[in-house]
């Protein structure tokens, strides 16, 4: 009966909805008046709860679209999910003492008619400070449409308050919306399972869809230093890597965090190691790869912290050090055992060496009978048969070096990307780096050389397609580079030939070019197979043997492949492409000295001009961009090869230009 006077406050003026006494009450003191509109105020606080709770409480619709088509913070869709749902649950459970009171208030009232309303404003005065706290979170998360994970994040920051009564509560709803979070927390990490129906969850299937803004363009004012410009020498002294499209784009994730829906109460590093452990187990679970030899991954204790997990529900406070050692347990037992099954069963090392031997032309005698073997091959435009003929002759010159591994040989295929093949061939797609072959044109079988590996189980997870994507750039720069330097030594070759022949003033210019060519070749190979492959090569193997976390050696793998990238100038755009340049004049010139072996006719003579003019100008311009950084000190890669390139200052005492020779 009181519930429905007090909490309803069934008074026929439109007042009492609001909270408020009716004025037409004269045989009330003032300060009655002032009593009764207090707990007025407390029953129209009820009532929006009551509102709420049945509202949202038990909202399913089934015949909602997908998940994947639905967007939450849509303001035209419901709210809905199971974490609203663990709100009106605990906000109805919060709700229950003041419903126990007016329970008491009825039954006092019973045996006592004449109480007063003071004593009613007294029994109800310990929800005045409760219910306006209360109403303050539902009313943001009604209008902001507050969704998922974010209303833990809403009662959190408000549970931090000084007012005991409201701290408690506020506890008591977060512990319940906390039940959700680890059921689907025990879901993820223990079973690979993403239950998630509404978008709720701090992880997400698919990418991150993070971006960062893209910076306005800058202008090209040329400097007057060898037409290097003032953006470039910006970009030099900075430092800032170009991220070429499909090169530097991290690998494609199956699942990523959804950051907008991650309290701040747990740390971006703790949400990395669930995603991490998660996508790990999920793994091992989708792959059909039987039982006795994965084992399980979690080590059979999947009851253990199934119990930890539990343990940590039904705690009344949320311990971010409890929590965070449960999952550091549970990463630490899924990282040793992706490390054991990768190192030690798997061989990661001896896959490594792999890779470094076949993208990184480690065996570079093979390389380098597969050069001359394919030589005729690839320097016309691709066909349709072009790639069965390269691997034919890349399977002779592995027998010519005698590297007749039947186990290793089958994993490796050459790759011919060309116009018209996406046509034929439903699985091949657009080579990204095709636009950086360094010296080729892109009729070119070289140009659209590539390189496939065959990656084993569990193996997959760090030599991603997208990683090798990235070998593959490393892959054909390194094979551009190998292959002037060998066409520099049969000129040599060709020249050494011809050395009694009758001889003329182009003959000398012809051997001073080639000269300097070779030494700048040489010492670019030298520096990008020493300085850059085996030294970090090395660090890594040094890695992967001090740990064991797979993680670590994940990210000391990524280390190693940004390095690489950004060590062979791949990634610094001007002295990329001016080594480019310097690669084709190299291979322009071996073409004409090849194609004329005796004295240059008079269009030789022209096009050995415009070859000697060019290297001098690029050889100019790479001289500048070496030193422009080194004078800033900036970057000791850059600094390498400018020691090995003027190691007796001969190109500083030349004005940085080599091949500078005269035609009249």
């Amino acid at each position: 009966m009181l519930a429905g006077r007090v909490g309803a406050t069934r008074l026929p003026a439109s007042p009492a909805r609001r909270g408020e006494v009716c004025p037409e009450l004269p045989f009330l003191h003032p300060s009655e008046s002032g009593l009764l509109a207090r707990v007025c105020r407390l029953g129209a606080f009820y009532i929006r709860f009551s509102e709420f709770v049945e509202q949202f409480a038990e909202h399913v619709q089934p015949q909602l679209p997908p998940p994947a088509q639905q967007h939450p913070q849509d303001g035209h869709l419901p709210q809905q999910g199971i974490y609203l749902r663990a709100f009106c649950t605990g906000l109805d459970a919060v709700l229950q003492p003041y419903r126990q009171a007016l329970l008491d208030l009825e039954q006092e009232f019973l045996a006592d008619p004449h109480l007063t309303i003071s004593h009613v404003n007294y029994s109800l005065d310990q929800f005045q400070l409760l219910f306006p706290s209360l109403m303050v979170v539902v009313e943001q998360i009604k209008t902001q449409k507050i969704h998922g994970c974010q209303i833990l994040e809403i009662v959190h920051h408000y549970s931090r308050g000084g007012l005991p009564p409201v701290r408690s509560a506020l506890e008591q709803v977060l512990a319940m919306c906390h039940a959700v979070m680890y059921k689907q927390l025990s879901a993820w990490m223990l079973h690979g399972l993403l239950l998630d129906q509404y978008e709720e969850f701090f992880i997400k299937q698919g990418p991150s869809s993070g971006s960062v803004p893209s910076q306005p363009e800058e202008e090209e004012d040329d400097l007057g230093i060898g037409g290097l410009t003032g953006k470039q020498l910006r970009e030099l002294q900075d430092m800032r890597l170009i991220e070429e499209e499909n090169m530097l784009a991290p690998s494609p994730k199956q699942f990523s965090l959804r950051i907008e829906m991650l309290p701040s109460y747990i740390p971006v590093r703790v949400a990395e190691k669930i995603l991490f452990v998660g996508e790990s187990v999920q793994m091992f679970e989708s792959q059909n790869i039987s039982l006795t030899k994965k084992g399980s991954i979690l080590k059979n204790q999947e009851d253990i912290f199934a119990a930890e997990l539990h343990r940590l529900k039904q705690q009344t406070l949320f311990n971010l050090v409890d929590f965070e050692s449960v999952v550091d347990w549970i990463r630490s037992t899924v990282a040793e055992h992706l490390w054991k099954l990768m190192v030690e069963e798997s061989d990661l090392i001896g896959q490594l060496k792999i890779i470094k031997d076949f993208y990184l032309l480690g065996r570079g005698e093979l390389f380098q009978a597969f050069i001359d073997t394919a030589q005729h091959l690839l320097k016309t435009p691709p066909t349709a048969v072009t790639e069965h003929d390269v691997n034919v002759a890349f399977q002779q010159s592995a027998h010519k070096v005698l590297l007749d591994d039947d186990n290793l040989l089958p994993l490796l295929h050459l790759t011919i990307h060309y116009h018209g093949k996406e046509h034929r061939d439903a699985q091949a797609r657009e080579t990204p780096s095709r636009e950086l072959s360094p010296h080729e044109s892109p009729t070119s079988g070289w140009a659209a050389l590539g390189l496939h590996y065959k990656v084993q189980w569990p193996l997959h997870i760090l030599f991603t397609p997208a990683v090798l994507e990235k070998y593959n750039v490393v892959f054909k720069y390194l094979l551009s580079v190998r292959r002037v330097q060998a066409e520099l030594q049969h000129c040599w070759a060709l020249q050494m030939q011809c050395k009694r022949l009758e001889s003329n003033r182009t003959d000398a210019i012809k051997w001073r070019m080639r000269h300097h060519m070779t030494f700048l070749v040489d010492n670019l190979q030298y520096y990008l197979q020493v300085d850059v492959l085996e030294s970090q090569f090395a660090q890594l193997l040094q890695q992967i043997n001090s740990t064991r976390d797979f993680e670590s050696i994940r990210l000391a793998h990524d280390h190693f492949l940004s390095n690489l990238l950004a060590q062979s100038f791949i990634l610094l755009k001007p002295a990329f492409h001016c080594l480019n340049e310097i690669l084709d004049l190299c291979h322009s010139f071996c073409s004409l000295v090849s194609q004329n072996l005796g004295p240059l006719d008079e269009r030789g003579t022209t096009q050995l001009s415009i070859l000697a003019k060019g290297f001098s100008s690029q050889s100019s311009l790479l001289f500048k961009i070496l030193s422009s950084v080194h004078n800033h000190q900036i970057n000791s890669d850059l600094a390498q090869l400018l020691l090995r390139l003027d190691y007796n200052k001969y190109y500083t005492q030349a004005g940085g230009t080599l091949g500078s020779v005269g035609l009249d």
